[in-house]
């Protein structure tokens, strides 16, 4: 086959790295006629005026606001691939939410940081197709809230109920960190979310420090009460959030990242209670 040709893992179709849209990768919300963000105004016009989350995806998955993280997440699908995923294509866009049905009605909302490098910016769905995915999809799994207690790509069967998936930034950056401009930017995506799930909306859970700030200032731009100082983040942590349909609880859990679970920070047990109490 051509070198820059690569079968799914699921289907076997080739896929050029990056993945262009609407050709026939699993789960792809976007295709050719999706308006692309080129610049940080283009994100806020873009995610006030999605109708759905359905449209919503389809206008994140091709997003090109952010030069860096546009240029990271692609040479990353084009020559930076691990050498265990070298003959699979790269998804090499932001990644869409998961979850849900189109008018965005989930009950619970988790919001992470953002893709990684060889997990989502591989497979195209969050949490899919790495060791972060593998704890947060189980935990789901055993919740209620997951079908199969694995994620690992896209077109894997793996379906969530009355839950729905998003990151603070949708592409996945250098060394994960990604800068405050960039949490900046991607924050108009985030604000939708919220304002699409928020008549049904009964729990969020963040994921570490940068997804409970960012999902605590898109509730406070969406003008829902958020209490004052600015509540604390730690495991376990929670707090009442007013909304226009009523209180939406927001519980925090340390990241579902390999340097907590594999050093005893977040045990299963710690990740169950809060999955248990969405």
């Amino acid at each position: 086959m051509p070198d820059d040709l690569r079968p799914h893992p699921v289907t076997g179709t080739l896929f050029p790295s990056p993945v262009p849209p609407g050709t026939g990768w699993p789960g792809d919300p976007a295709d050719a006629s999706t308006p692309v963000a080129l610049t940080p105004a283009d994100v806020a016009r873009l995610a006030a005026s999605a109708v759905g989350t359905a449209e919503l995806d389809a206008r994140v998955s091709v997003c090109r606001a952010c030069p860096r993280l546009v240029g990271w997440r692609e040479s990353v699908a084009r020559t930076g691939r691990r050498a265990s995923f070298a003959d699979q294509p790269y998804w090499g866009r932001p990644g869409p939410g998961f979850g849900g049905p189109d008018d965005g009605a989930v009950e619970v909302l988790v919001v992470g940081l953002a893709p990684a490098a060889n997990g989502t910016n591989r497979t195209g769905r969050m949490f899919t197709g790495d060791r972060s995915g593998d704890w947060l999809y189980a935990a789901l799994h055993r919740g209620g809230f997951a079908s199969l207690p694995t994620s690992v790509a896209s077109g894997d069967g793996q379906a969530l109920h009355g839950l729905r998936i998003v990151a603070a930034v949708r592409c996945a950056p250098p060394a994960n960190k990604p800068t405050p401009t960039e949490r900046d930017t991607c924050g108009a995506w985030l604000d939708r979310d919220l304002e699409l799930a928020a008549p049904g909306l009964r729990s969020m859970l963040a994921l570490g420090l940068i997804g409970w700030d960012a999902t605590l200032a898109a509730a406070r731009r969406r003008g829902w009460d958020v209490p004052r100082p600015k509540p604390r983040f730690g495991h376990g942590a929670e707090v009442a959030l007013g909304t226009p349909y009523g209180v939406v609880r927001l519980v925090g859990s340390y990241h579902v990242s390999q340097q907590n679970t594999f050093t005893g920070k977040l045990t299963e047990e710690m990740l169950d209670d809060v999955v248990s109490r969405l």
